[in-house]
């Protein structure tokens, strides 16, 4: 009863779950299918002493998750692009894969989504946009939005993470922050940061090009039951897919010696 008397400031940024509002020093998220597999694993990286990421608090009295509010920025500014911001959250990514150990790598609970042919080997955030990481002092501090992790390997999780963040995408479909940087320098950044071993950085491009054709996929299967995966395919996220699937073809071998 107390909490529907606090004030809700609704929250921007993510593309798929609408109705996430801020409650005092909370997030309330509507739950979903995946909510249990999500909340035993922030309990189990709260137990670990991983320090990036929301803690769980509950469950409210109108069925929404309770998670602790982490305060800072996200999105896209100067300080996100930088390469200390890169270094940054390469070394935060690999904090919290490290932090997965022990946790049980079965497919039961979690989104479904494109994935690794490879054995699973940690649990995987598998959404690190821009808008799902906190910044505090012009770095990376927190992982928030897990609602698409799930088990997977290493390499698939930091293919996800660059496509973002390298990016690994056309131009013409990055922000203008992003257009004009060396995609291969970057990658090679964020390996070595992240300590990513010679035979994944061999695969790197290979499992990205995989990646860009699953994500196509299982989009479009997402699209076809509507709701907010319609909304985001129908305002051209199959072709910005494409695109960058085209432009990773063309550019492959300068950035292949980039990593290797």
């Amino acid at each position: 009863m107390v909490a529907t008397l606090l004030h809700e400031i609704p929250l921007q940024g993510g593309d798929v779950t609408d109705g996430v509002v801020r409650v005092g020093d909370t997030v309330r998220r509507p739950a979903s299918t995946s909510t249990p597999a999500v909340h035993a694993l922030l309990r189990h990286l709260e137990a670990a002493g991983f320090e990036g990421a929301p803690r769980v608090v509950g469950m409210d009295g109108l069925g929404r998750e309770i998670l602790t509010f982490v305060p800072g920025t996200t999105g896209l500014c100067l300080a996100s692009v930088t390469d200390e911001a890169l270094i940054g959250l390469a070394l935060l990514l690999r904090e919290y894969h490290d932090a997965t150990a022990g946790f049980p790598l079965t497919a039961e609970g979690w989104a479904g989504g494109s994935n690794d042919d490879k054995a699973p080997e940690i649990i995987g955030h598998c959404d690190l946009t821009l808008d799902n990481v906190i910044f505090r002092a012009g770095q990376p501090h927190a992982l928030i939005d897990f609602d698409l992790a799930r088990p997977t390997t290493r390499l698939f999780d930091i293919v996800t993470t660059l496509r973002h963040w390298a990016p690994i995408a056309d131009p013409v479909d990055r922000p203008p922050l992003l257009r004009n940087l060396d995609v291969g320098a970057r990658l090679r950044l964020f390996c070595d940061a992240y300590g990513v071993l010679p035979r994944d950085r061999r695969r790197l491009l290979e499992l990205a090009r995989i990646r860009f054709h699953r994500s196509y996929t299982a989009m479009r299967t997402r699209a076809a039951a509507g709701g907010n995966w319609a909304m985001m395919w129908a305002g051209g996220a199959g072709e910005r897919i494409r695109r960058a699937a085209s432009w990773l073809d063309v550019h492959e071998d300068e950035l292949h010696a980039h990593l290797v």
